[in-house]
């Protein structure tokens, strides 16, 4: 089975909630976090994480502010804000209720078999 790709919607919520876990971190580590922590079962595209952290940032979740990478190389590091603390607290139990609604309908479907 390969890799598979992020999905758009739920990108912002694992950017937030690696943020949250790890402090402030640059977009390479944000990316390699995500897929450590899906067990490499995903992919994520650069193409897509780097809109994602500017749209986070303007919708004022994170913030970022240049700094050296480990290997002494200029890197944007990005951080949770107050905002973005309370949102993720937000899309969590919106997360969470949607999960419950369609593990119903999987259960219904078994049951039914």
């Amino acid at each position: 089975m390969g890799k598979k790709d992020v999905w758009q919607g739920t990108l912002a919520l694992m950017v937030l909630k690696t943020l949250q876990t790890m402090g402030a971190l640059h977009g390479y580590s944000i990316a390699r976090r995500i897929e450590q922590i899906s067990g490499d079962l995903l992919s994520v595209n650069y193409g897509t994480l780097y809109p994602a952290l500017l749209k986070l940032e303007q919708e004022g979740y994170i913030s970022s502010e240049w700094g050296l990478s480990d290997n002494n190389r200029k890197a944007k590091y990005y951080a949770l804000t107050r905002a973005g603390r309370k949102h993720l607290q937000s899309e969590t139990q919106s997360w969470d209720e949607t999960t419950a609604i369609i593990a119903r309908f999987f259960a219904e479907g078994k049951q039914g078999a």
